[in-house]
């Protein structure tokens, strides 16, 4: 490129990396209109993952198993410290809380019928049961938030497990928001709020401060249910060690953690992006909580945060979960973000794959809406089959993947069945790094 005076080249235009295209525009829109962005989904930027680990298939030195003669267990027990009536599950996949409010009610009787077909359990959310969701779903855990939105005894009675939400991963120590225009009559009643009006969810439930008064509530809801559901208590993936000793020792049957590439309705894109830690981090120091209490295995761990595929699923199995969780991508297989809505999307300044707004109710797929027309376009029977039919694929992988490493359960699956390609990766899921026998702080290691 020449100088147009002097004739002299000119230096190459470089975008700066600090400040983006996309940190440009976002400074701009704070700019212009003085407030924080606002969002759905989990984290966008890149952070150490599951692909970032690989599994060792069986050759010589072991023994692989047979895919079309010997069979692998998926079956998976929750809830067996405590409650009369344990979890029973065909699969190690649960599908994790999402409300309605912030989904409508065909996307939320589709998540049911999924669940129920593939043999699995799925969750209320923040804002209480449907009739719907409860009919259609075989297993159902209900979930006992902060702002306590739509409880009641009597809901928490026809439930099959309770989950007491601490922590989320999106957003630990955070609140969540429902805004006026998704709170519709039914939401309104349900939820005992003044239609239209923006809802904010506490970020801590008002009537404990520390372990010990979580102990007594627990005590509480098992009284409430007889003692005979599981009682499971969900925490944002930041300092796993001590949220899951403390969750065991106030009496959980179950833990669910939740790592920073798990979703929400809306809140701060700041805190989505910023506050937590990814889900591959998070694992092997829970496992080491549990291990240390004699409680793993005892006490189930469930794992959420950017699980896509079986090998997802197994990667988490192997560093010492009972099963996983999933969100985003249960939604992905309803048809949230299809690219068939890709006009519509952009009407709505945006594309498929990348709509996030989902606070704002215009989804084109009729998920993250209350608008009876957009939500018509969801038939919750195909999405339910749809659901049923990714929900075996993922268990089909997973199953591939343990008969190559020569284990005929899920469940036996173990670090030892793997290695990592980076460096980080290796010293979170504290597996060696490949062609080593080494990770960043392995024990009796001094480099």
């Amino acid at each position: 490129m020449k100088d147009d005076h002097s004739g002299a080249p000119r230096t190459q235009p470089i975008q700066s990396a600090t400040f983006s295209q996309s940190v440009n525009a976002e400074i701009r829109r704070a700019a212009a209109t003085g407030i924080y962005d606002i969002r759905g989904g989990g984290a966008k930027r890149k952070v150490p993952h599951f692909d970032d680990l690989l599994f060792l298939g069986a050759s010589i030195s072991r023994y692989p198993l047979e895919g079309y003669r010997e069979a692998c267990d998926t079956a998976v027990t929750l809830g067996t410290r405590h409650a009369r009536n344990p979890i029973e599950l065909d699969i190690p996949i649960t599908i994790a809380g999402m409300s309605f409010g912030a989904l409508s009610g065909a996307a939320k009787e589709a998540l049911g019928r999924g669940a129920t077909l593939a043999g699995t359990s799925t969750t209320t959310g923040d804002g209480g049961m449907t009739p719907e969701e409860r009919g259609h779903s075989k297993t159902l855990v209900y979930q006992y938030l902060p702002s306590r939105y739509g409880m009641n005894p009597d809901d928490l009675r026809k439930a099959d497990a309770i989950e007491v939400v601490v922590g989320q991963g999106a957003k630990p120590g955070g609140g969540g928001m429902l805004l006026g225009q998704k709170i519709t009559d039914r939401v309104a009643e349900m939820r005992n709020l003044p239609k239209g009006i923006d809802q904010r969810s506490a970020c801590r439930h008002p009537d404990w401060t520390g372990p010990d008064d979580l102990e007594i509530k627990i005590l509480e809801l098992r009284e409430i249910t007889g003692w005979r559901v599981p009682i499971y208590i969900k925490i944002g993936g930041a300092r796993p060690y001590f949220d899951t000793t403390l969750a065991v020792k106030a009496g959980a049957d179950v833990v669910v953690l939740d790592g920073m590439q798990g979703g929400t309705a809306a809140t701060q894109d700041v805190f989505i992006e910023h506050v937590g830690m990814p889900t591959l981090a998070c694992i092997r120091e829970a496992v080491r909580a549990l291990e240390d209490l004699g409680m793993h295995r005892e006490v189930q761990l469930i794992v959420s945060g950017g699980i896509r595929s079986g090998a997802d699923v197994a990667k988490c199995m192997a560093l010492g979960a009972d099963a996983v969780s999933i969100g985003t991508a249960a939604l992905i297989a309803l048809g949230d973000n299809d690219p068939k809505w890709e006009d519509e999307y952009r009407e709505l300044g945006t594309t498929a794959g990348a709509y996030d707004d989902w606070h704002e109710g215009n989804d084109p797929a009729g998920i993250s809406t209350q608008n009876p027309e957009l939500a018509a376009r969801l038939d919750p029977v195909e999405g339910g089959r749809r659901l049923r039919n990714y929900l075996k694929v993922m268990t089909l992988e997973a199953q591939t993947i343990a008969r190559a490493c020569g284990k005929n359960r899920l469940q036996n699956l173990e670090p030892e069945d793997l290695c990592a390609l980076t460096m980080e990766a290796a010293a979170m899921a504290k597996v060696p790094l490949a062609g080593t026998d080494w990770w960043p702080g392995k024990p009796g290691t001094t480099f």
